[in-house]
């Protein structure tokens, strides 16, 4: 959405671009033990409004780190280090995020297993 406001009929001021918030279909992958780096298995798929990928790794995070947040129907554990969730974007591809020491980093489908 651009915003473009105008003086005079033809003089603009200012041009405001943000990109509106999407629906991004979520997966969460925990192993079935803390700390452990094989065995990856989904354990929820959800829906979260967001306008970057970024945004919906918060918004994740914060969903399932928050006891009064968590959807009653969630089996998994709070989300940790190691932890990793794939934003589908359909036709524009699939994005896999692992949690590290240093916040979310993009990885390859590979480490699923």
């Amino acid at each position: 959405m651009t915003i473009i406001l105008m003086i005079g009929g033809d003089k603009m001021i200012k041009a405001i671009t943000r990109r509106a918030n999407i629906q991004y279909d979520v997966t969460i992958f925990q192993t079935p033990k803390y700390r452990e780096y094989k065995g990856y298995q989904q354990v929820y798929r959800t829906f979260i409004r967001a306008g970057t990928h970024e945004s919906c790794l918060e918004e994740t995070f914060s969903l399932f780190n928050v006891t009064d947040r968590i959807p009653s129907n969630y089996k998994g554990r709070f989300l940790s280090t190691g932890d990793i969730i794939l934003i589908d974007e359909g036709r524009g591809g699939q994005h896999y995020y692992q949690l590290k020491p240093g916040g979310w980093q993009p990885i390859n489908r590979i480490h699923i297993r």
